[in-house]
């Protein structure tokens, strides 16, 4: 649909008693902010860490001394650089023994200036400290409200949906949280899906060989073949890859012929779970198993691998000692040999005092995505980031929102290659130990190439300050779902999307009329936003709704605007609308009388019947030609005392979702 609901009442309709001379009437196009950015993700500031694999712990106290003296005299500035340096230092125990430091050189890089930086410092003691720093939350979200994202909660989401479906012709959301079925599932954890290069092979972990070592609940790796676009019934791998071990946690070279995956509480391991290397061979079955040493594996547990796009670098689970928390993210590489070489710690950005675990790396782009409980802004137990590498360096990871991440836990996420679906295991929040296989249509806020930014404010054209209300954005091309937001306090709002795409973008809040506004991410673009806030206490004229002389009849040309109306009733479920009709002074009383009730009666039942509306909700009123707005001296007076008025009644009290 290409058509634009007006933000402004202003702008569509004149309010009775010429109040609309009041204000300017300012076009959408050229008012306040948003601005289109067609760049891949910028490189954050960030101070790189290079003794992070070198040495456990950084001190030297006479560097040390030197600072905390000039600390004392409040020389700041020559404490910044030395501060700086000695951070810059820091192995992986400093992060939590030495946060005071890291919170310090923050502030100072704030006050000279560098906010970027120094926010990217406050996220790394939020992240890594083991002692109370509710005054650095406290600070943080102050310095961030205006900058995180404020998600609509899923079943709002789809209760926006609903009250559209009517007077929308956008399609519903394809959904979210789709599990695989009886074919893939079992009645015991399934989890650990991995997908080949042709899309058409899923392997993942299952625990449904319940004959394990020592009686206990068997890992094993199964696997489900795609015909039709329907995944057929699971099979096992079977003998050599699955045994009496725990194996699981697979990923496939690009050629399908290597087999990356965990195997635990075996003879030939260095620890609990070990990464392995399977081969296949010639007849199709599987063989050559190895583990891959005491370089890449500990004493500890390493699992759930994943290759990189040129596949000479694996990605891993692990919770050997060393580490920021409980189990971190590592990798290994291949020397120029072939070799696998001694894994190392991704660092404190992906990284946390907590869980990081299941790393999924894409196999055409350099993003990574991984399941954390410590990362900042979660939805629920662990949830699913993503994070690109720019420059060499990780940046800040996203979480990928609502549509992907609940209020249980969400692990394990993989992404066929086009981009088009996403499979991972999640559990309810009232039980987080059964996992599903899940798998639909991948959102927005997980798609690898969700890089171009879309940022705007909405401000009142009379006061110029900030509004509130949902956004939401709508991929009109792919399909692509995208989560609503709540604009935030300062009335801003952004999205990384896709270029090169067409989206409507949709505004909905108490104070006005919603907005439908397509945009095209094909070049750099500023839009312009501003609106006027409705007037409830008075009541409104729109230009649009003439009726021909003596009749009643709705005519095509008021549909545009009543829709609207009745688009306007269905985002806010609360709200009730007065119709009044009125004629000029011309004519028999009873009959104009009797005229502007049919009128208001035929707007009013259109209405209901658009939005499919409860009884109740509208109500119609004839006064003929009784309340005139002017004495008729003119033409012109008549025309305008000749008027249907609308009269939207707000809620006493209105919460945030405008209901």
């Amino acid at each position: 649909m290409n058509k634009l609901y007006l933000l402004g009442l202003f702008l569509i309709f004149v309010p009775v008693l010429c109040l609309a001379q009041q204000y300017k009437h300012i076009p959408l196009q050229d008012a306040a902010g948003i601005k289109v950015h067609r760049k891949a993700p910028k490189q954050e500031l960030q101070i790189t860490f290079p003794n992070l694999n070198q040495l456990p712990y950084y001190q030297d106290g006479k560097k040390l001394a030197a600072i905390q003296k000039l600390e004392k005299k409040r020389r700041y500035n020559e404490v910044l650089p030395l501060l700086e340096a000695y951070v810059n230092n820091f192995g992986i125990e400093n992060f939590y023994k030495d946060t005071p430091l890291i919170w310090r050189l923050g502030q100072l890089l704030e006050k000279q200036g560098q906010a970027e930086k120094a926010k990217s410092l406050y996220r790394l003691v939020l992240k890594h400290h083991r002692s109370d720093v509710r005054r650095v939350y406290s600070y943080y979200d102050s310095l961030e409200q205006n900058n995180k994202d404020f998600y609509v909660p899923l079943n709002y989401y789809y209760e926006m949906v609903e009250y559209r479906k009517s007077v929308s012709t956008f399609q519903p959301p394809k959904g979210v949280y789709l599990n695989m079925g009886n074919s893939i599932n079992s009645p015991y954890e399934d989890y650990g899906p991995t997908i080949n290069s042709e899309d058409d092979v899923l392997i993942f972990t299952s625990q449904r060989n319940t004959q394990g070592l020592n009686g206990r609940a068997n890992e094993d790796l199964f696997y489900t073949q795609q015909q039709n676009g329907y995944w057929e019934e699971a099979k096992s791998f079977g003998k050599p890859i699955n045994s009496i071990y725990n194996e699981g946690s697979a990923c496939l070279s690009r050629d399908g012929n290597t087999l990356y995956f965990a195997r635990c509480e075996s003879p030939d391991g260095f620890g609990n779970c070990d990464l392995y290397v399977a081969t296949k061979q010639a007849d199709g079955t599987w063989g050559n198993i190895q583990n891959l040493g005491k370089d890449v594996n500990s004493t500890s547990w390493d699992s759930q691998p994943t290759l990189t796009a040129n596949e000479d670098t694996i990605y891993f689970a692990s919770d050997r000692l060393g580490g920021f928390g409980l189990s971190d993210i590592y990798y290994t590489y291949k020397n120029k040999k072939g070799e696998w070489q001694k894994a190392e710690n991704a660092g404190p950005v992906i990284n946390t005092r907590e869980s990081e675990v299941s790393p999924f790396f894409h196999p055409m782009y350099q993003v990574l995505y991984f399941s954390s409980r410590g990362q900042l802004y979660n939805f629920g137990d662990f949830d699913i980031y993503k994070t690109y590498r720019v420059g060499g360096q990780w940046q800040e990871p996203r979480n990928i929102g609502p549509l992907v991440n609940g209020r249980g836990s969400e692990y394990y996420f993989s992404i066929d290659s086009k981009s088009k679906n996403l499979y991972y295991a999640r559990s309810e929040a009232s039980d987080l130990h059964n996992l599903d296989l899940f798998s639909f249509p991948l959102p927005m806020e997980a798609h690898p190439l969700a890089v171009t930014k879309i940022e705007g404010t909405l401000i009142d054209s009379v006061t110029n300050k900030p509004l509130s209300g949902i956004i939401s954005v709508i991929d009109l091309e792919n399909g692509i779902e995208i989560s609503s937001k709540y604009i935030r306090p300062d009335g801003s709002f952004e999205f990384d999307l896709i270029d090169n795409t067409k989206y409507m973008m949709l505004i909905q809040s108490p104070d006005f009329f919603t907005i439908e506004r397509e945009i095209s991410l094909q070049q750099d673009t500023a839009f312009q936003i501003m609106t006027t806030i409705i007037d409830y206490s008075v009541p409104m004229v729109f230009k649009n709704i003439e009726f021909d002389q003596n009749q009643s009849d709705i005519k095509e040309d008021m549909k545009p605007i009543l829709d609207e109306v009745a688009l306007f009733l269905l985002d806010h479920p609360t709200y009730r609308l007065e119709i009044s009709g009125h004629t000029d002074g011309a004519g028999d009383l009873q009959f104009n009388l009797e005229l502007s009730q049919d009128r208001a009666e035929a707007i009013k039942d259109y209405i209901e019947e658009k939005g499919n509306l409860p009884e109740g909700r509208v109500e119609a009123y004839g006064f003929g030609s009784s309340k005139p707005l002017r004495e008729e001296k003119t033409q012109e007076d008549r025309q305008i005392n000749r008027r249907v008025e609308f009269r939207l009644i707000k809620p006493e009290k209105v919460d945030r979702k405008g209901r």
